[in-house]
């Protein structure tokens, strides 16, 4: 699955536009990021991300590859659900993986036809509008629909960084 997502900093009108445009409020989730590193492996060398995300509806496993393109975050991504996040925590430490970073955040969702329109608050960085599409072999297609939609809030500026890397700008 190719994941397509813009991202950008948020407006104070922001959830007013989006309802104005005929998003549908989802719902509120509260995410726990666990980010991984690898004594085999240097996501951060090669733009690929392994994170375990703990939610209220439960935990997943997941693995983002290289950014697809040069004006969005969209990638291919695996996820598996997780029974025990803290049992494959342990696994992973135990074949060499440290935890690399945590990333804590509040999420309002809204839909918007096939897109999903997440309000992130991230701790430590502020508040952030993703729009997300899932895409597949065209997935450039979904791609000009999420820049659309961004262009359409009036967020013209789209940020390619993931959560991870502004919060280790921000510690620099």
């Amino acid at each position: 699955m190719i994941e397509v997502e813009v991202k950008a900093r948020s407006t104070p009108d922001i959830e007013e536009k989006i309802l104005d445009l005929g998003g549908e409020f989802i719902g509120v989730e509260n995410h726990l990021d666990l980010y991984f590193n690898s004594p085999f492996h240097d996501f951060a060398r090669t733009d690929e991300a392994l994170r375990i995300r703990i939610k209220e509806e439960g935990a997943r496993l997941t693995f983002k590859g290289p950014k697809l393109d040069s004006e969005t975050k969209s990638r291919r991504e695996l996820t598996v659900q997780v029974d025990d996040p803290k049992v494959l925590e342990s696994i992973l430490e135990s074949v060499g993986f440290s935890r690399a970073a945590v990333v804590k955040k509040r999420r309002t969702k809204y839909g918007l036809k096939e897109a999903v329109l997440c309000l992130d608050d991230v701790e430590g960085l502020g508040t952030f509008l993703e729009v997300e599409l899932t895409g597949d072999e065209d997935w450039e297609a979904q791609k000009r629909d999420a820049l659309l939609i961004l262009a359409r809030l009036g967020l013209a500026e789209s940020i390619r960084k993931s959560y991870l890397e502004l919060l280790n700008d921000a510690e620099r």
